[in-house]
């Protein structure tokens, strides 16, 4: 008790203590709040750290693909989460760079690449009309149809199935034209170079429909040849040993893991050896503090395996390295699959998110005095921000089920639902310019506050503090859920307090600052998710 009178009298923003349970409660003064909430509205990137250019970055790889076929919904997931996690850790001072590993050579390439060559009767994007990504992603699915029909005939001749998926014509075909594109074979380097062309043009439509950019993108056929370089000095050095086919491999065993293949008998090289050479560039380019890989959780064994092959060759940078994992995402109708041709593409997921924030929008009369440019920007930050919204709420750690109805809809834990409850907020402003109590100049209010208020003030000053917390989980959902919340403190508090109806101006006054330091905070944490807020709906 003496602790508690003597705090309250010395100590300026309290008011009051108790004691219960041996436990000294103390009463922070509204006061306190009143002033923290001054600071915090007059700050325009209130919860953010300005950058520091002078740090060792963080270097993050998301995105990834491969370029037989076109982004799909896992892609999505992979590039919001990336995009908002580098903004998150912007968002608390890091020197963030976001790098892209395109795997743009290897067996998967080569087929499509037969297939184009097969079939194709030489059309383009151009002659088609499709984006080049589709267009390769076809020839991709083609090469699989071709290949089940061989290995079939293969079998009814009396071969086993699994000598049969290794006979197939068309396999060893590509297996051949593989160890060409190694040669640099002309041809086939040409075509190569001209397949991948097409599909990075399809590719940029979609980063940029999804919001998603790169500070450097790294190619894997640049990389896989210094993968091999390493792998060939680590042999050298007897850190890796040679079976004897010629094959290179790891032994893992004392790390209580099995043999890793590095290098084919023939020469070539696995994915692993890529990644060796990868995080070696990786590592001379920045010298990060950090070097994070957004890559779905099946590759979780993959990232232990990496980290323990570079210590072994003597990299202590290795330690640096964090596998930031993520689970699967589902459809109702199961799981996504390019080879049979049923994947979920990204940008057909976009179309329809557009379409359906179009259908919602208009039935509600959201739009009703927009221009029809005005409109259709709306539809698009809508349905991008209920996919977004909808992936982003969800640990990363956990699979989960995208349901685009349930992501559109205005009343739930859902992005529609935080946009228009800034629309709404906008709206408050726009209707109080002009007002008595805004333009007189009073003092601010110093009075007490209400429950609600206090709430609300409180829960915003928490803001940076969930900043932080994004950060350390690596997870934007943190700031979901945060931002939901606030959406829902919001409406309760505008639902029980009057503002451009308040008697007492200055009170009036304060409640519509603390509505626009609301408005802010919502638009600062959608932004780490990567969504746009509309100022009216």
């Amino acid at each position: 008790g003496l602790m508690g009178e003597f705090l309250v009298a010395h100590v300026e923003y309290l008011t009051s203590f108790d004691v219960i349970k041996g436990f000294l409660n103390l009463v922070v003064s509204d006061l306190y709040w009143l002033n923290q909430f001054e600071k915090a509205n007059e700050d325009s990137n209130y919860g953010n750290t300005a950058v520091d250019e002078t740090k060792e970055p963080i270097v993050i790889e998301y995105s990834s693909p491969n370029t037989n076929k076109p982004l799909h919904l896992g892609h999505i997931r992979n590039n919001l989460l990336g995009f908002s996690i580098a903004e998150i850790l912007k968002a608390n001072g890091e020197n963030v760079k976001k790098v892209n590993l395109v795997n743009d050579r290897g067996i998967h390439i080569c087929k499509s690449m037969l297939a184009w060559q097969k079939w194709g009767g030489g059309e383009t994007p151009e002659s088609t009309g499709t984006k080049g990504d589709n267009l390769v992603g076809k020839y991709y699915v083609k090469f699989d149809q071709e290949y089940k029909v061989e290995i079939k005939e293969l079998v009814a001749q009396g071969m086993e199935e699994d000598e049969a998926k290794k006979q197939a014509p068309l396999i060893l075909e590509a297996q051949q034209m593989l160890r060409d594109w190694e040669a640099k074979k002309p041809e086939i380097y040409n075509l190569w170079e001209t397949m991948n062309s097409w599909v990075y043009k399809g590719f940029d439509v979609t980063y940029k429909r999804l919001g998603v950019n790169f500070d450097k993108i790294y190619y894997e056929s640049d990389t896989y040849l210094l993968g091999k370089e390493i792998v060939m000095k680590g042999l050298k050095e007897g850190v890796l040993y040679q079976s004897e086919n010629g094959a290179v491999w790891a032994d893992l065993t004392d790390d209580g893991l099995d043999q890793k293949l590095l290098l084919r008998a023939d020469g070539t090289s696995v994915y692993m050896t890529q990644d060796i050479g990868t995080a070696h560039l990786r590592q001379e380019d920045y010298n990060p503090q950090s070097m994070m890989y957004v890559v779905g959780n099946e590759q979780n064994y993959h990232f232990d395996v990496l980290k323990i092959i570079l210590r072994k060759l003597g990299f202590a940078w290795s330690e640096n390295i964090t596998h930031i994992s993520y689970g699967m995402v589902e459809l109702p109708e199961g799981k996504m699959k390019s080879r049979e041709g049923t994947v979920v593409d990204a940008d057909d997921l976009i179309d329809e998110m557009v379409v359906t924030a179009k259908k919602t929008t208009t039935e509600l009369g959201k739009v009703d005095d927009f221009s029809e440019e005005e409109a259709e920007q709306l539809f698009y930050n809508i349905g991008m921000g209920a996919l977004k919204y909808f992936l982003l709420k969800v640990d990363p750690k956990k699979k989960m089920m995208f349901n685009p109805k349930e992501s559109i809809d205005f009343n739930g834990n859902t992005g529609p639902f935080i946009q228009y409850t800034h629309a709404r907020i906008q709206s408050v402003v726009r209707k109080s310019e002009g007002a008595e109590f805004v333009t007189k100049g009073q003092s601010p209010y110093t009075g007490e506050l209400n429950e609600k208020e206090r709430f609300l003030m409180n829960f915003l000053g928490t803001f940076p503090d969930v900043v932080n917390q994004a950060a350390d989980a690596y997870s934007p959902a943190v700031i979901a859920v945060y931002a939901y919340e606030l959406a829902k403190e919001y409406n309760s508090f505008y639902h029980d307090n009057y503002i451009i109806n308040e008697a007492d101006s200055s009170r009036a006054l304060y409640r519509l600052e603390l509505s626009k330091l609301t408005a802010k905070v919502i638009a600062n944490s959608m932004k780490l998710l990567g969504i746009t807020v509309p100022e009216r709906m």
